[in-house]
């Protein structure tokens, strides 16, 4: 009875509150448009010696990409701060992220490795969630901070040359967008392999 009792008490907890499940697919979207058209941008005047293919990219043209990338950015601006200002009143970024110790973190990230690293408890997140959600977070402030400087230099002058200037932040913000790709790969891995994380947020339980 008392293995009933907690299953169930298990099951009805709330894992994800609605503001954090309604932020992660807003995110989750504005994103993918961000990423796409970023990537038609990209290939007007690209940094390294290869493009992306056509139909990996969203806008059609340099111009309707840029629609597009302004919009997303909007997006993922307001979301971000709606994001940010809830984590801090309700307390989840103390209870969710902290402590991070690198100890631990070296020892989940070997236990990730070996296929050993226990996702039973949806509630809490390991060290390594904890990290990587963390530099995610700081990825798409630069994200934003450098995509500010590459669409208003002149307008902000003191932020371009915080980040050294035009093309350094074109640098940046290509390998911010490099990570927040990485990220959601292995976002994407870690649903398949635990299918109960998808569903906690979705249901939020």
């Amino acid at each position: 009875m008392g293995n009933v009792t907690a299953a169930t008490t298990s099951k009805n907890t709330t894992i994800h509150p609605w503001w954090l499940r309604l932020t992660h697919w807003v995110n989750a979207l504005a994103i993918i448009i961000m990423v796409t058209s970023g990537w038609r941008i990209y290939n007007a005047s690209p940094l390294f010696n290869f493009s992306y293919p056509d139909w990996m990219t969203l806008g059609g043209w340099l111009a309707g990409a840029l629609q597009w990338h302004f919009a997303a950015m909007w997006l993922i601006f307001l979301n971000g701060l709606f994001y940010l200002f809830m984590n801090t009143i309700t307390g989840r970024f103390k209870g969710k992220f902290w402590p991070l110790s690198l100890p631990a973190l070296w020892q989940d990230m070997r236990a990730a490795l070996t296929g050993k690293l226990s996702h039973a408890d949806l509630r809490h997140y390991n060290m390594v969630q904890r990290f990587l959600y963390l530099v995610t977070v700081l990825a798409l402030i630069i994200l934003v901070l450098s995509g500010l400087v590459l669409w208003k230099s002149v307008q902000f002058p003191l932020l371009r040359e915080l980040l050294g200037g035009y093309p350094t932040a074109r640098y940046i913000h290509f390998f911010a967008m490099a990570y927040i790709v990485f990220f959601t790969l292995i976002h994407l891995i870690m649903v398949i392999l635990v299918p109960r994380t998808l569903l906690a947020m979705i249901r939020g339980r």
